[in-house]
């Protein structure tokens, strides 16, 4: 008998049509799922499941919360658009407070990406020649 044939199981040799059995997996535990003729894999069991909904949890509350960022960035942009204002160390000028934000969001973020840059080069393994 090969490795291949062993783990195929006749059409409806466990019941049901166009499901196999994997050898040795509880009759009693799991939600039967199709699958190939050739998997060795027939049933998904509790943990497999309790992993599959909570990863659904999971993209739906980063959707959720992707979709209230936003929103609250919106409110926020629409809720600042007077202007005001800015004293440069030169001179000053008039602006929307929305550009000033993300002027400084922006600039935030870059210097962010910089710092983070040297202290990873300065703190790397030096090599030994």
């Amino acid at each position: 008998m090969s490795a291949r044939s062993k783990h195929n199981a006749p059409a409806g040799a466990n019941g049901v049509e166009g499901i196999s059995q994997a050898a040795g997996a509880p009759k009693h535990e799991g939600v039967r799922r199709q699958v190939p003729g050739d998997s060795t894999t027939a049933l998904e069991t509790r943990g497999e499941r309790l992993r599959r909904k909570a990863h659904r949890i999971r993209l739906y509350l980063y959707a959720f919360f992707t979709v209230a960022l936003i929103v609250c960035l919106v409110a926020l942009a629409v809720a600042n658009t007077h202007q005001v204002k800015f004293s440069w160390v030169v001179g000053s000028s008039t602006m929307s407070l929305v550009w000033i934000g993300i002027f400084c969001a922006i600039l935030g973020w870059l210097l962010g990406i910089v710092t983070s840059a040297v202290f990873r080069w300065r703190t790397r393994a030096r090599r030994h020649h």
